[in-house]
């Protein structure tokens, strides 16, 4: 049991850190027309952090749930709730109509992925 929340936690803070890490260096570079290697030496150290969780997080996923299925659900339900929060807190900018129905179908996806077999 340790192993499976170990890697639940993982793979939620890895993919949240990516996240952030990418959502914060598109600001950076875009919004804020900084150079190209002045962002990447600030967000780097936190995509090398989050890449290393994410791999210890698959790695122990798949050892205590033995399915990859299992852990791959995992990741992309972190991506599924922590993205739009942090998206919105970095950039400060609401959905379009089209993004909020994208996010919707991606819920309904995950859903009929864990209940439907």
């Amino acid at each position: 049991m340790t192993q499976k929340l170990l890697s639940i936690g993982l793979l939620f803070f890895g993919e949240a850190l990516i996240i952030y890490a990418e959502i914060l260096s598109a600001r950076m570079f875009f919004t804020e027309s900084r150079p190209f290697w002045f962002v990447i030496s600030r967000v780097g150290a936190a995509a090398f952090i989050s890449t290393f969780m994410l791999l210890c997080g698959y790695m122990f996923g798949l050892s205590a749930f033995k399915n990859i299925w299992i852990v791959t659900v995992i990741s992309i339900t972190s991506i599924l709730f922590a993205e739009p929060v942090i998206t919105y807190f970095v950039s400060h900018q609401l959905p379009t109509k089209g993004a909020v129905a994208g996010l919707i179908l991606g819920f309904i996806g995950l859903i009929l992925t864990l209940v439907w077999e």
